[in-house]
């Protein structure tokens, strides 16, 4: 059963497979184990990238195509919830043709960006997509009657979504249940599905075709594949991915703007968690996603404490000062690419192999 479920791509290692329960137990129990809206929040962006991630090593891992327009499509889906919602009021038809309308979009410009660019190498399709999304973010930023410009779009969702939505009158195991916790919930079962979703693909004969390409394009065509068309396929479906992603973060927020969903650094977020987590495996995805968004949220909090810890050395307390928490952050991502090249996944693979 778990074979099906899995797509045959089971974890193949005991460590792995404990640090992936622990992973799906404390997203599943996060509003009960972790109190506040901070943990909830940290827990949600975590379902969110998940996916994101996921969908971009559908590219970089699976295909070995290099794109920095992800966070394009990511941008198409949080607009396309904010724009309809905000145009139809905050009903369930709203948001479902905020997310068709923007899968629809996010596949028509996945496929002229496919089309036109994959046949270009290397770097240079890289440059491609970086112009795009870079023309893509100033677009939104001053299309302000459809998309609110810098300021972005504030809308509301259903009721039962909503904060303001109690259906108990007694707290759940300590917890008042309302429509956070409902929205939550639709998160995870979301990303659940989905990353279910893309592990059927990779797991699917369409997937071992993406990873011969990876390793030996010419040969891959040698033998009969069509290398552009499958190309462009991958890079089409990890689009529509991306864009619900960017549908699930919108939903989260109730607020989009340019510098929410469509940022640059949004992108290199999703290269490093790629690279922690290891391409190629979407389990990685979720390991990274972890790791590298508890480490942004909290490791300011834990600097805080060590400075205040060791007040009697000026030199170390300055060191450890929270402002400098993007140094540390920096250090971290170089030691996990030093002990783990491969990323944690990779690694922990590895010792089987060994």
């Amino acid at each position: 059963m778990l074979h099906r479920i899995f797509s045959g791509d089971l974890p193949r290692n005991r460590a792995l497979t404990a640090i992936l329960v622990l992973i799906l137990l404390g997203l599943l129990c996060a509003p009960f184990i972790f109190p506040g809206v901070k943990a909830l929040n940290v827990a949600a962006k975590v379902l969110v990238f998940v996916v994101l991630v996921a969908s971009f090593d559908l590219l970089l891992g699976y295909t070995g195509i290099v794109s920095f327009a992800h966070t394009m499509f990511f941008g198409i889906g949080a607009y396309g919830i904010a724009i309809a919602t905000t145009r139809m009021g905050p009903t369930w038809t709203a948001l479902a043709v905020g997310v068709l309308g923007a899968l629809a979009v996010s596949l028509v410009l996945s496929l002229v960006v496919g089309l036109f660019s994959l046949r270009v190498r290397a770097i240079f399709f890289a440059m491609i997509t970086l112009a795009v999304a870079a023309a893509f973010q100033t677009l939104a930023s001053q299309l302000s009657d459809f998309t609110g410009g810098e300021d972005g779009l504030s809308f509301k969702i259903p009721e039962v979504l909503s904060p303001s939505f109690e259906p108990f009158d007694n707290p759940f195991l300590g917890v008042d249940i309302d429509g956070k916790i409902f929205c939550y919930y639709l998160l995870f079962v979301a990303a659940v599905v989905l990353i279910l979703a893309m592990l059927r693909v990779v797991n699917s004969p369409f997937g071992h075709v993406l990873q011969a390409i990876r390793e030996n394009e010419f040969r891959a065509e040698a033998i009969g594949y069509r290398v552009v068309v499958y190309r462009t396929l991958s890079s089409v479906i990890s689009a529509l991915f991306a864009t619900l992603a960017g549908c699930m973060l919108a939903l989260w927020l109730r607020y989009n703007g340019p510098d929410t969903s469509l940022s640059f650094e949004i992108m290199m977020d999703v290269l490093l968690i790629v690279v922690i987590g290891g391409m190629g495996t979407i389990y990685g995805a979720a390991i990274g996603a972890v790791l590298f968004m508890v480490a942004q949220s909290y490791l300011q909090d834990l600097l805080r404490l060590a400075s205040d810890a060791v007040n009697a050395l000026p030199w170390l307390s300055a060191l450890l000062s929270p402002d400098r928490w993007l140094l540390w952050l920096g250090l971290l991502f170089v030691l996990s690419v030093y002990y783990f090249p491969t990323g944690v996944v990779g690694r922990l693979r590895a010792r089987i192999r060994g």
